[in-house]
């Protein structure tokens, strides 16, 4: 997997944006995702819908080498880590989560967190909160109004549409703003919502091998 970077400034604390759809704050050493959806594909083949088992196994793989990659001391999930309740997902995350025994994880819950803490804990989450504030910084899962401080968020699946000779291509994107940074899912398996919420923003669109920041 190639791990593209693009370094960014915030309030005078650097950023890194990764083709991946996470994002790396250097001083904090903290690796910060939205939208990973854990137990989405297994929900749908439970109500009849067939999907490939491998998808979240991609985005596990995906995330082992962005954390290989930063060594960061935590994780920020900005919501939704999960996506409709304990089911065969878990296991595979538990799992997999064993590799970084020590890592800490910090959840903001999104609209999809509504299991059991108890069952979030047993995942290895460390700490939960609904709002969560380190410096300047705040972070929730949705867009935080008359907020003082900077809003790192996540929610919309932010996406672009680029308009080809032939035809149209979609692009997850992260979306930048005066106050706010959104991320885009991390999970492949998400639509995009392409609708242009914030005219005035830069928007960082990412690809398999590229970043590019469109205005």
């Amino acid at each position: 997997m190639k791990i593209i970077e693009k370094l960014i400034s915030i309030k005078e604390e650097n950023f890194i944006l990764t083709n991946q759809r996470a994002l790396f704050w250097k001083e904090a050493s903290a690796l910060i995702l939205s939208d990973l959806h854990l137990g989405k594909t297994a929900h749908f083949r439970k109500n009849g819908i067939p999907l490939p088992s491998d998808i979240i196994l991609e985005d596990l793989k995906r995330l082992s080498d962005l954390i290989n990659h930063f060594n960061p001391k935590k994780i920020i999930v900005v919501g939704d880590f999960l996506h409709a309740g304990k089911n065969s997902e878990f296991e595979i995350y538990k799992n997999w989560k064993l590799q970084f025994p020590a890592l800490k994880i910090i959840l903001v819950k999104g609209n999809h967190d509504r299991i059991s803490e108890k069952y979030l804990f047993e995942l290895g989450i460390s700490d939960i909160y609904s709002v969560y504030q380190e410096n300047e910084f705040t972070f929730s899962h949705e867009d935080l109004k008359n907020e003082s401080q900077f809003v790192i968020s996540g929610h919309i699946h932010p996406g672009v549409v680029l308009q080809s000779s032939t035809r149209k291509l979609k692009f997850p994107c992260y979306v930048v703003t005066e106050n706010q940074l959104i991320l885009p899912a991390f999970s492949t398996f998400t639509g995009l919502d392409t609708n242009n919420y914030f005219p005035e923003s830069q928007k960082y669109i990412v690809t398999q091998d590229s970043i590019h920041l469109i205005q």
